[in-house]
């Protein structure tokens, strides 16, 4: 058997601690307040757990002074101490969370429970292989998302830890899946956190009694014990620390050995023998600028022999992550090799917390931003103990820098549900399945009863009341009601709306698509030529169709724009029966004639138009139902022709001016929120005039905004039509 002890965090006594001795330690240099508590927690945990034993037969106050122990090392406060101290008596015995927070203080009490509520990740982590990786990351951020303060995640990987280091105490089968469950959850959270002590432990611990043959011969290979490795790498460090300062470089210089795992990982995934593996051992400098890291590698090939074809420039050629340093390898004393990373602060902040996050590129997840913001800022906070006057103040900057873009959530029997931020418990409830979405009539969140449209957060636990009949409602599609946050929910409930009454869909369907032809001013486009369009057999089907969600709207202007004019071609106006090209246009017996869109009536792609020739302005386009238009057809004005929409042959006017009209009450930010729609839709508004009569307070908007196509005018306008305060929007006759 291999020996471990040489990757623990801390070198004491086997796999324990010696107690009393360790509590002596631990009280040196303490304040006599922090004194007297950390010796009332360690009392009590012996009191407590003064008869039970842990499976290697040792006493079970072994195991929470060891996690303790292990947290000093990372320099936690005493408040984290003492919660390690009792972090399993809420589940080991029958203290109570009140007794805890009247003898040791509320935030003691509240670590604890926290670690207390995380217990059940000891029991979904063993995951079936059906489940896979996507259950075990949903796991992993919701351990970040859940907790309030992330000492909590400290103790819990302290306590993973001290029990990985006893693991051979049980079966081979409960080793294995431990071990499994370690390399899947905990080892990745402490790398995410930064941690990487504790994250190397793990690996290596894991990887030990998953493939034991593995890590012997690895063990073998590097002949020789941590503690000799540490030890080489302080005296490459004390070297080149010297060199440096004889060049005049001020550096921050770090070393640790490769551990057994990362080693294997890399002869894994590069496909390489152990003799290819130069950066077991690795130093790495932190520089002031660009010219220095060229300046201190110099220094170092001028002082050890390079390995020929193990030098990388990121700096001058960045990784695609936009990673950057120097690396190289050389031959040190004792012949063996070793490697050098250098970099400047800025890199290695950007490599530890930036977009190329040592973690990432090496677990190769999918880019999360949101998510790996959060992750940049949890592992800062780490730094920030330090940097803090009080625990305090340290637990309420995190309380408030915190980010939540997903919600973690747990079904009644514990399995964790990954779901946008806004989701409600409706959307939770057609995601565990379609059924119990249509027959949901309420919803407890945490044993307490909430409406349909609660914003579910992390760590919540749902239950889902339900009745016999199926009856989801047409409001829960409504956006602005709030009853559904994810598309897959929405669809749900649309499909079964559509096997419904056939009569109540058509008249539902006419009301909306009435409603969106006034609004967009094309009373004169008939029924049947949008079901010819939007290719369904008659108009009661597409009404039918709309009412049942089947058809959008948004659809019906693709189809629209889409059949008249083909995708990558401007729509401009042409003159229908040409006989040559000319510039943009085609007329009988004339070319080179101008073609330009009327001021009066701002014509779009689709609407019905007819040309006016002028005596200047070449063909100036109106739209039929256009005043003007409309009064030179009854004349019979011979200036009028024919034109339609269709290929310039390279012309572009693909954007549009368009008079729209939008009546509100009045209200602060009114006319912010109509300028945000129309940026979001990427509209430019040409000009706005507002009117607002005092006696009822309501305000007449009129504007003129550029759109490319119906799609985009209808997309703008429906949304307008949503804004509160808002009574109608429509395009001006």
């Amino acid at each position: 058997m291999v020996n471990t002890k040489e990757s623990q965090l801390t070198p004491i006594v086997g796999d324990t601690v010696e107690l009393d001795a360790w509590l002596d330690n631990c009280i040196k240099h303490r304040t006599p307040a922090e004194q007297h508590l950390l010796i009332d927690a360690y009392n009590l945990a012996a009191e407590l757990h003064q008869h039970q034993r842990r499976a290697s037969g040792e006493p079970y106050l072994t195991h929470v002074v060891t996690v303790a122990d292990i947290l000093v090392d990372l320099g936690m406060d005493v408040d984290v101490i003492v919660a390690a101290l009792l972090h399993d008596s809420l589940d080991k015995t029958d203290l109570t969370l009140a007794y805890l927070r009247q003898r040791f203080g509320q935030t003691v009490a509240q670590l604890v429970d926290g670690v207390h509520k995380m217990r059940f990740i000891d029991k979904l982590a063993h995951l079936g292989n059906h489940e896979e990786e996507g259950q075990r990351e949903a796991l992993r951020k919701m351990l970040l998302a859940m907790v309030e303060d992330i000492r909590v995640v400290l103790i819990k990987l302290a306590d993973r830890l001290h029990n990985m280091r006893t693991l051979r105490y049980l079966s081979p089968e409960k080793q294995v899946s431990v071990a499994r469950e370690t390399l899947d959850l905990f080892a990745p959270l402490a790398n995410r956190l930064g941690i990487w002590q504790i994250k190397w432990e793990l690996e290596d611990l894991a990887l030990r009694y998953m493939e034991p043959e593995t890590y012997k011969t690895i063990a073998k290979q590097l002949d020789e014990r941590r503690i000799d490795r540490e030890e080489y790498i302080q005296h490459i460090i004390e070297t080149l620390r010297t060199e440096l300062k004889q060049a005049g470089i001020q550096a921050e210089i770090t070393g640790r050995p490769k551990h057994i795992y990362s080693i294997w990982l890399k002869m894994k995934r590069k496909g390489l023998g152990f003799d290819k593996i130069f950066d077991v051992r690795a130093v790495r400098l932190l520089v002031g600028n660009v010219t220095e890291c060229y300046t201190a590698l110099g220094v170092i090939h001028t002082k050890w022999q390079p390995i020929h074809g193990e030098f990388d420039d990121y700096i001058a050629n960045p990784k695609n992550n936009n990673y950057q340093s120097l690396h190289t390898a050389v031959l040190g004393h004792e012949n063996k090799v070793f490697e050098v990373q250098i970099r400047t602060h800025e890199m290695h902040h950007h490599s530890e917390l930036g977009v190329a996050s040592h973690w990432r590129y090496k677990e190769g997840k999918h880019f999360d931003e949101g998510f790996e913001q959060k992750i940049a800022w949890l592992r800062q906070m780490l730094q920030w103990k330090d940097e803090e006057g009080n625990t305090g103040d340290f637990v309420d900057r995190f309380k408030s820098e915190m980010l939540e873009e997903r919600v973690y959530v747990l079904s009644p029997k514990g399995r964790v549900v990954d779901l946008p931020h806004g989701a409600t418990p409706l959307d939770f409830a057609y995601y565990i399945h379609t059924d119990l979405g249509h027959r949901c009539r309420g919803a407890k969140v945490n044993n307490r009863m909430v409406s349909l449209t609660y914003m579910l957060k992390s760590g919540d636990q749902i239950e889902i009341l339900t009745t016999n009949i199926e009856k989801p409602s047409r409001d829960w599609l409504l956006p602005h009601l709030g009853y559904l946050k994810t598309s897959r929910a929405r669809n749900k409930v649309k499909y079964w709306l559509k096997k419904q009454d056939s009569h109540e869909h058509v008249r539902d369907g006419q009301q909306i698509l009435d409603r969106e032809l006034q609004r967009l001013n094309l009373t004169d486009l008939s029924y049947e030529k949008i079901a010819s369009l939007v290719q369904v057999s008659n108009v009661n089907e597409l009404l039918a169709g709309l009412g049942r969600g089947d058809i959008t709207i948004a659809h019906i202007t693709h189809v629209i724009n889409e059949d008249i004019f083909p995708k990558k071609q401007p729509a401009i106006p042409i003159v229908s029966e040409p006989d040559f090209n000319t510039e943009g246009v085609k007329i009988k017996g004339i070319s080179g004639l101008l073609t330009q869109t009327a001021r009066c009536c701002k014509p779009v792609p689709y609407d019905s138009i007819v040309g006016y020739i002028t005596k200047g302005r070449g063909v100036v386009i109106h739209r039929r139902d256009c005043p003007n238009a409309v009064r030179w057809q009854d004349e019979d004005n011979e200036r009028l022709i024919e034109v339609d929409w269709g290929d310039p042959n390279g012309q572009d006017l693909s954007v549009y001016p368009v008079d729209i009209h939008v009546d509100a009450y009045d209200r602060t930010g009114l006319l912010r929120d109509v300028s945000t729609i129309a940026a979001n839709e990427k509209i430019n508004i040409i000009s706005a005039h507002t009117t607002t009569d005092k006696s009822d307070n309501k305000v007449v908007m009129n504007l003129t905004i550029e759109v490319t196509n119906l799609n985009q005018l209808s997309r703008a306008l429906a949304r307008i039509d949503g804004l509160p305060n808002v009574l109608g929007v429509s395009r001006k006759h």
